[in-house]
């Protein structure tokens, strides 16, 4: 199975991350975010993370990697804006880290993905299907809505969009076909 999600933000001890997560603590959202992660996926899957996986100083890194090494899956990072040279060389260290790239192109089951940390506009509304476009899953952002200005091919993956999990890629499929499905409605 492969999943997607972004913006773990491990050790970001401000409230203004962890307070709209619905935790009250970073310590919380830490073991939630880990507890909700290996609750879904299992060892053998592949895990697409868009970036910004461990915040705080450079005291807080070897603390961070411990808590993205407790994370089940092959993970393939993207990098984020919070990915420093440091943070990007000390990820390299951990056994499930897979891939590392500042975006990656992926196909799956004829539907065409551009995965990056920040929203990327890649595709419109004159195609006849989503397998007919490039769409965007994207971090970055921190918001609830899953679609970036209600555009049916850019899908947020923030953990605040998702209850704090990562999303399987069919769930986001469907999704987007159903939002596709919706403006086309409108029209």
């Amino acid at each position: 199975m492969i999943y997607l999600t972004s913006d773990w933000h491990f050790n970001h001890d401000r409230a203004f991350i962890y307070k709209p997560r619905g935790f009250d603590s970073v310590e919380e959202m830490n073991q939630k975010l880990i507890e909700n992660y290996n609750n879904i996926v299992k060892s053998e899957d592949d895990v697409y993370c868009l970036g910004d996986c461990i915040l705080g100083g450079p005291d807080k890194l070897d603390q961070g990697l411990e808590l993205m090494s407790q994370l089940n899956g092959k993970i393939h990072l993207v990098r984020g804006n919070h990915c420093t040279d440091k943070r990007w060389e000390a990820y390299k260290t951990l056994s499930n880290i897979v891939e590392q790239q500042n975006a990656i192109y992926l196909n799956y089951q004829g539907y065409h993905f551009y995965l990056s940390h920040f929203p990327t506009l890649t595709g419109n509304l004159e195609k006849e299907s989503l397998k007919q476009c490039t769409c965007n899953i994207f971090g970055h952002t921190h918001q609830v809505s899953k679609f970036y200005n209600d555009i049916p091919y850019l899908y947020c993956v923030c953990p605040e969009a998702h209850h704090n999990s990562p999303v399987a890629i069919d769930k986001i499929i469907l999704d987007m076909n159903k939002k596709v499905q919706e403006c086309i409605n409108e029209l």
